[in-house]
């Protein structure tokens, strides 16, 4: 049994603050027994005015967020899974790049998302990351931490499976998915989607979520879940910022899909026929 924790964040335009926060919820889930803390999707910060986060955008190398909660990973030997940051790239756009840290303070890992959010939605809001953003293109499992072997995705890749798939293919164990999710959307879809994940890869979701309302102005879902192989919700947040923790039984998967062995019945899929 291994317990985890994630921290459910209300991110602002600030990443000094939003450091000392991140710091500050992996000293209180190392002093809670967690060996491995999961964060969202744009933990560093979390600004929709581009031209204003631009001034404070950093290579990986030279990220002050990344390197104080590598300090006190170490400090804490703690492992941890940051959901992402926005960092710089040599092409001059910007990564929305995950990060696995072991508890010497290295980083083991980095993913950077697939998926990019390009959206017009009813209520009048518009997304457009790919303005910003480079696309990864990458599929990363990360052997040897305290969940065994995680798999890494960030927010939107949640809504294709073609991804979680190849993950369990490749064994992971756990599958992160941190996320910043429009309220609208997270009603209808945050649970299904992720217990659908759950559920298809048979094993565990663990996803850390950005809740409340932020200093640029946006509303974001919480509900930070851990999800189990039958899809049973192990920890759902809510909509409060705080750290919470969930046990996870890695032989649990092996029971579910002992029952469920849809993985071992996959098949090759045919081109459509239209008739």
């Amino acid at each position: 049994m291994t317990r985890v924790a994630l921290f459910q964040s209300t991110t602002g335009i600030d990443p000094s603050a939003n450091g000392r926060a991140l710091v500050d919820a992996i000293e209180q889930s190392a002093a809670r027994g967690a060996e491995m803390l999961f964060t969202p999707e744009m933990s560093g910060m979390l600004d929709r005015d581009s031209q204003r986060a631009s001034k404070v955008l950093r290579p990986q190398e030279e990220d002050p967020v990344l390197a104080a909660c590598c300090e006190a990973a170490e400090r804490h030997h703690l492992w941890l899974h940051i959901g992402s940051l926005a960092v710089l790239t040599e092409s001059g756009k910007v990564a929305n790049r995950s990060f696995v840290i072991d508890r010497e303070g290295k980083v083991r890992a980095t993913y950077d998302k697939i998926h990019l959010f390009d959206v017009d939605l009813p209520t009048g809001e518009s997304w457009r990351e790919s303005n910003v953003y480079s696309p990864g293109s990458n599929v990363v499992v990360v052997n040897g931490t305290p969940v065994g072997k995680l798999g890494l995705t960030i927010c939107y890749d949640l809504r294709f499976p073609g991804l979680f798939a190849r993950l369990a293919e490749s064994d992971a164990d756990v599958i992160a998915v941190p996320a910043a999710f429009t309220v609208p959307t997270g009603k209808a879809h945050w649970h299904v989607l992720l217990r659908a994940r759950a559920i298809e890869a048979g094993l565990f979701v663990v996803a850390a979520a950005q809740g409340g309302r932020h200093e640029d102005g946006r509303t974001t879902f919480g509900h930070s879940l851990v999800v189990d192989p039958w899809g049973e919700v192990l920890l759902d947040m809510g909509e409060e910022r705080s750290v919470g923790f969930a046990e996870i039984d890695l032989s649990r998967i092996s029971d579910v899909r002992s029952r469920i062995p849809a993985l071992n019945h996959r098949r090759p899929i045919p081109e459509a026929v239209n008739l």
